[in-house]
C-alpha cells in the first residue's frame, strides 16, 4: 500500500504541527480531517442549527461543500468556498465540533470525503479515528498524546487572542471534548491496534517528527 501516515490523538497533543513536520520531511501530501469536522460545525453554528441536536444536525449534514487542501505549507479548508480556515479555530467551534462531528450521518459523509482525499496514498492524515475508521490498513499509525497540562498550555497560547481563554479555562474545556470524543458511539477516540505511542509531553516538535519519519522509513 502507498503510504498513509494515521496520526490520531486528542487536541492540544501537538498532531498538527508534527503531521505538517512529517509530511514536509518526507514529501507527503496532508490532510488535517479535524477542520474538516470544524467546518461543519462552523457552517451549523452560521445557519442557526441546534448542534445539540443531533437529528437537526443530520438533517442538514449534506448541505455545506466541505473542500480541504493538502499542502502541508498551506493548508486550506473552505466551506461553500469560504475561506473557513480562521473562524473555524474559535472558542465557540471548539466547543461545538464533539456534539456535530458525534452525529453518524456527519462521521459518514466525511469519512467518504477523506478517503476521496486521500485516494492512492502519499498522505500524512491526522484526526481521532484516522487508524481506526478512516485508514485502518495505513501501514503506519501513530498515537500522539500528552499530558493534561501540556495540551492545555499549547492550546492556550494558539488562544492568546481570547482573553477568557485561561489555562484553567482551556483545561476544563480540554476535559470535556476528552470525555466527548472517546465515549461517542460513532467513532470514539482510541488507540488503533497496532498504533505506536508517542509522549509529546516532553519532546521537542523536531524531536516528535524525526521519531515518526523513522517509523515511516521502517516501512519503505
Amino acid at each position: 500500500m502507498p503510504l498513509v501516515i494515521a496520526m490520531d490523538g486528542p487536541s492540544g497533543s501537538g498532531k498538527s504541527s508534527a503531521s505538517k513536520g512529517v509530511a514536509r520531511a518526507l514529501g507527503l501530501r496532508y490532510l488535517d480531517t479535524g477542520a474538516m469536522y470544524r467546518a461543519m460545525t462552523w457552517w451549523m453554528l452560521e445557519h442557526g442549527v441546534p448542534v445539540e441536536d443531533a437529528a437537526a444536525v443530520a438533517a442538514r449534514a449534506a448541505e455545506p461543500v466541505i473542500e480541504s487542501g493538502t499542502d502541508p505549507d498551506a493548508p486550506t479548508i473552505t466551506v461553500d468556498g469560504t475561506d473557513v480556515s480562521g473562524p473555524i479555530r474559535t472558542r465557540e467551534v471548539t466547543n461545538a465540533v464533539s456534539a456535530v462531528s458525534s452525529v453518524p450521518e456527519v462521521r459518514a459523509r466525511l469519512v467518504e470525503l477523506q478517503r476521496e482525499i486521500i485516494g492512492d496514498g502519499g498522505i500524512v492524515v491526522e484526526g481521532r479515528d484516522i487508524g481506526t475508521v478512516v485508514a485502518p490498513d495505513a501501514p503506519v499509525k501513530v498515537y500522539l498524546t500528552a499530558s493534561e497540562e501540556a495540551r492545555a498550555l499549547r492550546r492556550a497560547k494558539d488562544l492568546a487572542a481570547d482573553p477568557g481563554a485561561t489555562v484553567t479555562v482551556t483545561q476544563a474545556e480540554q476535559a470535556r471534548r476528552d470525555r466527548l470524543d472517546s465515549t461517542r458511539k460513532a467513532s470514539p477516540l482510541t488507540k488503533a491496534d497496532g498504533a505506536h505511542e508517542i509522549d509529546s509531553t516532553e519532546l521537542s516538535l523536531t524531536e516528535v517528527v524525526e521519531a515518526i519519519v523513522r517509523l515511516a522509513k521502517e516501512h519503505e
